[in-house]
């Protein structure tokens, strides 16, 4: 009769218990976790690469009347580079999805979502911001309805549903009350001022002047 003991095979001295193998491992993860590199692991990060430079665009863009020569990367937006780089901050940055019509400007009369267009796609074009509207100390009609009805609460909007309010009155189709409605319903007001907004701009229709 054999010995079971016999019929063994002789231990690997090179084998790693269980638990030998899950120290190691946790002791890995737990020098990974702060940053570090475990041993035997130093040549393995991935290989660091410069992030490229973005190239800038002569764009010179003319707005409230001024040229402005700039230096910007293609991908600029409109609304950021008056906002950003002209300082124009009248103009604001709400969804940046063209939903909420806070950034609208009018772009060759004409009223648009400047987060929606690119900066270089507007040069040479005439931009008017909500602060080129008025004449010196002089209102734009369509400021002055507003502020007469109080056609704004909180006033994060009311830029974009003045300049809207202007290339709307320019349009010439809204000639009722609901036109006014349907014809500004890209311009959200969260406070709500919409029948006083309705008021001014119909208001300002009777002025007569709707472009800067």
């Amino acid at each position: 009769m054999h010995d079971e003991r016999d019929l063994r095979k002789p231990p690997d001295a090179d084998a790693l218990s269980r638990r030998d193998f899950l120290g190691q491992v946790t002791a890995g993860a737990a020098l990974v976790g702060v940053g570090l590199t475990p041993p035997g692991h130093a040549n393995e990060q991935a290989p660091q690469t410069a992030t490229p430079t973005a190239e800038l665009t002569a764009v010179a863009l003319t707005v409230n009347g001024t040229k402005h020569d700039l230096k910007l990367e293609t991908r600029v937006t409109l609304l950021d580079a008056l906002r950003e780089h002209l300082g124009l901050t009248g103009t604001k940055k709400g969804c940046d999805h063209g939903q909420c019509g806070a950034c609208t400007v009018l772009v060759e009369g004409r009223r648009i979502n400047s987060c929606l267009t690119l900066a270089v796609m507007n040069a040479g074009k005439s931009i008017t911001t909500v602060e080129g509207l008025a004449k010196g100390e002089e209102l734009h009609p369509v400021q002055a309805a507003f502020v007469k009805h109080d056609a704004f609460q909180c006033g994060y909007c009311t830029p974009g549903q003045i300049c809207s309010a202007v290339g709307l009155i320019a349009e010439g189709h809204a000639k009722t009350e609901d036109d006014v409605r349907e014809l500004m319903s890209g311009n959200i007001c969260r406070c709500g001022a919409y029948p006083n907004i309705v008021a001014a701009v119909r208001e300002a229709q009777q002025t007569g002047r709707a472009v800067p």
